[in-house]
């Protein structure tokens, strides 16, 4: 199981990772992508 870094929601499906820093992060939906993308030290655990 895998929680979007931005709200916390569960991921369902493994797709539309991002890769920071050497870790690939998973998200619920485009608009959390995008805003991880945006500020991601702030939403990189």
């Amino acid at each position: 199981m895998f929680l979007c870094p931005v709200c916390g929601t569960e991921v369902k499906e493994k797709k539309s990772g991002y890769e920071y820093k050497g870790k690939i992060y998973f998200f619920c939906s485009d608009s959390c992508k995008a805003k991880f993308k945006k500020s991601p030290e702030k939403y990189a655990v």
